[in-house]
């Protein structure tokens, strides 16, 4: 895992990447915002849709919820990168829409998009 922060606005944002799924289920969450926070003192993070477990976009499994809920309670903001036009579901596009409607969760196309949405 690689934590980059970036300076937007006097908003630190830490860009997380890496080659290995970081986000498997709760516990791995926590473990991610605790490591970043602690790392970098930063409670803002972008990450790549594929550095997420797939069964996150399957919201039977109710883990996008259970994870998403997380980092709301630990007021961390949580912009995912990726194309998110290749899933089906219609509950999952309206929990995207309704997600990107707020101010914690966004699913985005790209790194600017994220750090525009949490530089505020």
């Amino acid at each position: 895992m690689n934590i980059q922060v970036i300076q937007h606005t006097s908003v630190p944002i830490a860009r997380v990447t890496s080659n290995s799924i970081l986000i498997f289920d709760v516990d791995s969450a926590l473990d991610l915002m605790a490591s970043v926070h602690y790392q970098s003192g930063v409670r803002r993070l972008i990450l790549d849709s594929s550095a997420i477990d797939e069964r996150f976009f399957d919201l039977k499994t109710r883990l996008a919820g259970d994870i998403l809920q997380k980092f709301v309670t630990y007021q961390t903001k949580l912009a995912i990168i990726g194309d998110f036009s290749v899933y089906t579901s219609k509950s999952l596009r309206d929990f995207i829409r309704e997600s990107n409607r707020g101010s914690d969760i966004f699913f985005v196309g790209s790194e600017e998009e994220a750090i525009a949405r949490l530089s505020f």
